[in-house]
């Protein structure tokens, strides 16, 4: 095992006296090309060529001597700090930081961020990557060839966004540009890059604003508290359907779970209750309703509570064709035409709600023979005037989920 292994990092400025100390220290070194012939790496140690990390560190591992690893910018933060301290490494690791990319991507676009979202981008997390830049105003992407500013740009269609490109921080060939999200795709970008992703103002308390927030990575709004809102918190003017009454919408919001990284399509999305409560859980939502009175409600109940939603009007199933994959999906209208087209996309958790049982049942056959695994539940609430215990509205539904089990996480 090697006596000593140094984590540095390195962000183009001049390496410390820590860094270089440990260095000259070295009898092998692990790192990228262009950290690997900086003059100040031994000419007599082993030189590892950093790809896998979890390769160069069992090679570390099996190293008698003292291990140096570069890595770009704070190896602590999204680096290689993780992979060399896992357990079956048996590696002790000390750590001289640098100054993080995203903090320089920051630094060079004269911005806070605090209050920003930090996603890394590969090719299988890109389109979870993508669905934090719908959902929230301010997000940094480390991005990776194949999963760059090009393809964000392109899988964010239909969301305007504006992109702060940061390419090769802290070298001699550092640029950074400022596009259109829709112009990102006429491009060629240098590796590495950041790329910043900035929506529109979405502050729901302008105060707020002002006085900045206490936690990072949240963005600096205040909502009510609670879930399944009641239709007072939507304005009130407008009565909620059947399926968006506040008990039915906290057993769909229960049933589909939204989170960061999910796409959530709202089929259906009425007064705009259930997308904008998905969306304050962190969730990018695309709410479609054929009603273009309902798609004003919906921007006006996502701009009310400081959230992104996309609103889409159009008709289902025929809308649904080029809208990106959803990861959940509520259908509150459209019957068993719309459930199956839903179910042909192959979303992880579905729901829906019928008035009858035999339209229940026509629904929950439907998602089984596309291989979801049904549950079905009799909802009953019943709304009493306080003042008088009388009974004031009595709703009655039944709810169902489908959970398609080859793609639960």
């Amino acid at each position: 095992m090697a006596d000593r292994v140094t984590v540095i990092g390195w962000d183009g400025t001049p390496l410390t006296t820590a860094a270089r100390s440990a260095l000259s220290a070295a009898t092998l070194v692990a790192g990228a090309a262009h950290h690997l012939s900086l003059p100040e790496v031994p000419p007599t140690a082993e030189r590892i060529r950093l790809g896998s990390v979890a390769l160069a560190a069992r090679r570390i591992a099996a190293h008698r001597g003292t291990a140096v690893v570069l890595a770009d910018g704070d190896p602590g933060f999204f680096g290689v700090v993780r992979t060399l301290r896992a357990p079956e490494f048996g590696l002790e690791v000390e750590v001289v930081p640098a100054v993080s990319s995203v903090a320089q991507a920051f630094a060079r676009a004269g911005m806070p961020w605090d209050d920003a979202q930090v996603v890394v981008a590969h090719r299988r997390t890109l389109r979870r990557a993508v669905n934090v830049c719908r959902a929230h105003s301010k997000v940094a992407v480390l991005t990776s060839p194949g999963a760059g500013p090009a393809e964000l740009g392109l899988l964010l269609e239909g969301v305007h966004r504006t992109f702060v490109i940061c390419e090769e921080l802290g070298t001699t060939r550092e640029q950074v540009t400022v596009v259109t999200s829709d112009k990102a795709a006429d491009h060629t970008w240098r590796d590495p890059n950041v790329v910043i992703v900035i929506g529109g103002p979405v502050t729901h308390d302008p105060a707020a604003a002002h006085d900045g927030g206490w936690i990072a990575g949240r963005e600096p709004v205040t909502t009510p508290r609670g879930w399944a809102l009641p239709a007072a918190s939507y304005g009130g003017e407008h009565e909620l359907g059947e399926g968006e009454t506040d008990r039915i919408r906290a057993a769909q919001l229960a049933r589909l779970g939204p989170r960061v990284g999910d796409l959530v399509w709202d089929i259906g999305c009425g007064t705009g209750a259930f997308a904008a409560e998905a969306a304050r859980f962190g969730a990018a939502v695309i709410a479609v309703d054929r009603d273009a009175d309902a798609c004003a409600r919906t921007t006006a109940a996502a701009r009310r509570f400081g959230v992104h939603a996309q609103v889409v009007h159009g008709t289902a199933p025929h809308i649904l064709e080029n809208l990106p994959e959803p990861d959940v999906v509520r259908v509150g209208g459209g019957g068993a035409a719309v459930v199956s087209a839903v179910a042909d996309r192959r979303p992880e958790r579905i729901v829906t709600h019928a008035a009858t049982r035999d339209a229940a049942e026509l629904l929950g056959r439907d998602l089984s023979e596309h291989g979801y695994a049904v549950e079905c539940a009799l909802l009953q609430s019943v709304e009493l005037d306080t003042r008088a215990w009388t009974e004031r509205k009595r709703t009655v539904v039944f709810l169902l989920s489908g959970l398609l089990l080859d793609r639960t996480a």
